[in-house]
């Protein structure tokens, strides 16, 4: 499996997104509504509105992964 090494922040947002955006949409939601950089390493995890879907959002160092997983 690869995956982050060291130490990773983990970014929790607080809001519901709208799940139909992909890497680019929420890389730019990073950028524009939370301030910070997608290509920083950090993960970001965004959650559906019924709280039953997750996406991550991380950049390896060679490109950004979108990461879904239903619970």
């Amino acid at each position: 499996m690869i995956g982050p090494s060291g130490a990773v922040r983990v970014m929790l947002a607080t809001r519901p997104v709208d799940f139909r955006k992909g890497m680019d949409g929420l890389a730019a939601l990073v950028r524009d509504a939370m301030g910070a950089d997608p290509f920083s390493g950090t993960v970001y995890v965004f959650r559906a509105r019924r709280a039953d879907r997750i996406k991550l959002v991380y950049f390896d160092g060679t490109g950004v992964c979108l990461f879904s997983k239903r619970l």
